[in-house]
C-alpha cells in the first residue's frame, strides 16, 4: 500500500449462526495484517468469550453514553433484546494509517457503515442451506428456545437483504470462506472516502 493512502474496510455480514464469527476467528489468526474491531454489547459474556478480544461487555448506561458521544460507527439493537455497536475512533484510526479493516456486523449496523463510509465493502456470509443454518443454531445450544426462535425469524430477513452486498460468500467450510474473504482484501481498490 502506497504511503498515505487510506486503508480498505470490509463489513462481514449474515444471518445469525452462520458463522460470522468464526470465519472472522480465522482471518484473526491467519492474517494479523487485517486488524479487526472490536464490537460492544449489551448482552452477557458466553462460557470463553473474553472481554476486549470477543467484544467489549458494557453496561446500558455504558452503551447510552458512547451513543451520546457519537462513539460508535453504528449501533443496533438485535433480536429485540442486545444492543451491539462497533467504536468509531479505533476503526477511523486504523483507516487513517492505511491498515485493512474488518468488520464483522449484523444487517442493521452494515447498513448504517455503508451510510456513513460509501466506500466500504459490504460482504454477505450466507449460509450453504436454511436447513444448515437452523441446524447450526440448535447446535451451538447457547439460547433458549424462544431466543432460538427470536434468531430464526430475523435470520429470515437477513437472507433476504444479500441484494444490498457487494459480494456474498458461503460458508460451507470455514477455512475456505476466511480465504475467499481474505482475497476480497488483497482485490479491493483502498478506500475513497471522497467516493
Amino acid at each position: 500500500m502506497a504511503e498515505g493512502e487510506r486503508g480498505r474496510l470490509i463489513v462481514l455480514a449474515g444471518p445469525t449462526a452462520v458463522g460470522k464469527g468464526t470465519v472472522a476467528a480465522w482471518v484473526r489468526e491467519h492474517h494479523p495484517e487485517i486488524w479487526m474491531s472490536v464490537s460492544a454489547t449489551t448482552r452477557p459474556a458466553r462460557p470463553g468469550e473474553v472481554d476486549g478480544r470477543h467484544y467489549h461487555f458494557v453496561s446500558p448506561e455504558e452503551f447510552d453514553r458512547l451513543i451520546a458521544e457519537d462513539g460508535l460507527l453504528e449501533y443496533a439493537t438485535v433480536h429485540g433484546v442486545n444492543r451491539y455497536g462497533t467504536p468509531r475512533a479505533a476503526v477511523e484510526e486504523k483507516l487513517e494509517q492505511g491498515e485493512s479493516v474488518l468488520l464483522e456486523i449484523d444487517l442493521q449496523g452494515a447498513r448504517q457503515v455503508r451510510e456513513r463510509f460509501p466506500e466500504a465493502f459490504l460482504v454477505f456470509l450466507a449460509p450453504p442451506s436454511w436447513d444448515e443454518l437452523v441446524n447450526r443454531l440448535v447446535g451451538r445450544g447457547t439460547e433458549t428456545e424462544a431466543e432460538r426462535e427470536r434468531r430464526l425469524a430475523t435470520a429470515r430477513e437477513e437472507l433476504a437483504a444479500v441484494s444490498e452486498f457487494d459480494a456474498t460468500i458461503v460458508n460451507t467450510e470455514v477455512e475456505e470462506a476466511g480465504r475467499e474473504l481474505v482475497d476480497l482484501f488483497r482485490s479491493r481498490p483502498p478506500a475513497d472516502p471522497a467516493g
